[in-house]
């Protein structure tokens, strides 16, 4: 019988601290490799200097870096929101969870509010994640209280208002909750 031993851990190198250089060809090839946004460059960049030190002089002036990059057009901190937001939106997330994941994101306040979702891209994301989980109309029927309650929590834990997800799940008919959806795409008429 043969005897296991225990995994060995694996020896980290010892990576030479960072100069100038260095630290620009890992940001650049940070960028290249995924869509990103000022706020979590500058989180890399840090990690970075922090896992491997700083050997050029001077404090690096990640501001510069990360200036550079933006007027190059390699971040865009607008398109990484749109992304982003759009991203939480197909996989039926609620505005409160996507606001959360682009201040995470380190976008600024006026952008957050420029790319957040419209109330019908809300109630159309409020009924993907009610189709995707089964709750609700989509489910199975009756629902009874505690199942109701677990389904409505699950909607708001995901950034749904309360009155969206309490709609949606006491939806009569799954033709009832596309109705309730289509009301806030259409034009108010006076």
């Amino acid at each position: 019988m043969a005897i296991m031993s225990a995994p060995r851990a694996r020896k980290r190198r010892n990576s030479r601290p960072l100069d100038p250089q260095k630290l620009e060809e890992l940001a650049l090839s940070y960028v290249a490799r995924f869509a990103t946004s000022a706020g979590k460059l500058r989180s890399y960049l840090v990690r970075k200097l922090c896992e491997r030190g700083w050997d050029g002089g001077m404090e690096p002036d990640l501001d510069a870096i990360i200036a550079r990059f933006v007027d190059a057009g390699y971040v865009d901190d607008a398109a990484w929101a749109r992304a982003k937001s759009g991203g939480l939106l197909n996989r039926g997330y609620g505005p409160r969870r996507v606001a959360q994941a682009l201040a995470a994101g380190g976008i600024a306040e006026e952008i957050r509010e420029e790319t957040g979702p419209d109330e019908a891209a809300a109630r159309r994301a409020v009924l993907t994640l009610a189709r995707r989980r089964r709750f609700g109309p989509w489910g199975a029927s009756p629902l009874d209280r505690p199942q109701r309650e677990k389904q409505i929590a699950a909607m708001v834990r995901a950034g749904h208002g309360f009155d969206a997800a309490r709609a949606v799940v006491d939806a009569p008919s799954i033709a009832l909750a596309e109705d309730w959806a289509a009301e806030a795409e259409e034009p108010d008429n006076p």
